[in-house]
């Protein structure tokens, strides 16, 4: 079988350039090209069958937010940077859920109506740390505010730090000042209520304390919101249920001469692509226009495969949805399988 792996990346990427020692180009700077092309320029110049891909995650009772995560144990670690694009079909617990990227119609559906209130607690002028419990309960995390007048007429104002750890136990701190579980400004437990806060100031004699959240009724999730790269689910999980959706994968760097393209058919358009990178970078416009036509010639037999495989799907339009379901041709045949 031929040669697809780094090495004869490599090799052909030289022989293109005509830089075939490592003096003029070093193996580490040409691996930098390659790399760059893979990660960041093939994704994006071709969608491919071949890299698209299902993604599942797991919801946490009581959390209705999953952004990307830093956490390499998590399903959603760095998913920002490891996948390209989202697309339907939702599954949540394999039932299929409503998507949609448009915060307007999601929450349209979803309002984030907060819940304005008297604590009942009021400033002396002195002293600066209140406890009580917020009557609308659970809340979302990421909504809950407390504010306070100061002697000076100035409203301080103090908002909630999810905990990582904990879906239950909230950090408490000013706006832009991140803060963990223990937080000088006190805390929130998102399910009961109860609270502890402590303001930078004390509250001006007779100042009210007042309290604003999101309250919410969990239960299991029907709809899905992709927005700022995060996913937002409604009705707010009352345990952990699985979502499944589709995924543009961004293809996987090479990191040593024995390995290869996800497709070995690629390593030809990768070649190419590390090679016009290298002279565009050198200015040398003339070796680019001549590269052009068989770069764009392993552009397209590239995506050879990927438009076989599309053309296999009937077209959807308005008259039809373009696939059956369970064999029932274009709906779900007699209510079943729900």
């Amino acid at each position: 079988m031929a040669d697809s792996t780094l090495a004869a990346i490599q090799k052909k990427v030289r022989r293109i350039t005509r830089t075939p020692s490592p003096s003029q180009l070093s193996d580490a700077e040409l691996n930098e090209y390659i790399n760059t092309f893979i990660l960041y320029d093939l994704p994006e110049n071709v969608r491919l069958f071949s890299l698209r891909s299902t993604f599942t995650f797991y919801t946490q009772p009581n959390v209705d937010v999953y952004p990307s995560s830093t956490n390499p144990l998590d399903a959603l670690y760095n998913f920002q940077n490891k996948y390209i694009a989202v697309h339907q079909p939702f599954y949540i617990a394999g039932v299929p859920a409503f998507f949609t990227q448009y915060r307007d119609l999601f929450f349209g559906s979803w309002p984030m109506t907060a819940t304005i209130a008297d604590t009942a607690l009021r400033g002396d002028g002195v002293t600066t740390t209140f406890t009580g419990t917020i009557t609308a309960h659970p809340m979302l995390q990421n909504n809950v505010i407390f504010t306070a007048v100061n002697g000076n007429g100035v409203s301080m104002v103090i908002i909630d730090y999810p905990t990582p750890t904990d879906n239950i136990i909230g950090a408490l701190g000013q706006p832009n000042v991140p803060q963990t579980v223990p937080s000088p400004f006190g805390q929130i437990n998102y399910i009961t209520g109860v609270f502890t806060v402590t303001f930078p100031n004390p509250p001006a004699i007779g100042a009210i304390i007042t309290s604003e959240v999101v309250a919410y009724q969990p239960g299991k999730p029907i709809a899905v919101l992709y927005y700022d790269n995060k996913f937002t689910i409604r009705p707010v999980p009352d345990k952990s249920y699985a979502v499944q959706c589709e995924v543009d994968i961004r293809p996987t760097e090479l990191l040593n001469t024995a390995e290869g393209p996800v497709i070995e058919q690629y390593w030809q358009y990768i070649a190419m692509g590390a090679s016009k990178k290298i002279f565009e970078d050198r200015m040398d416009l003339d070796s680019v226009a001549q590269l052009m036509p068989m770069y764009k010639e392993q552009e397209n037999l590239v995506l050879r495969v990927t438009l076989t495989q599309y053309a296999n799907e009937r077209t959807q339009t308005i008259y039809t949805t373009g696939k059956g379901f369970y064999g029932f041709g274009g709906g779900w045949g007699s209510g079943w399988p729900y």
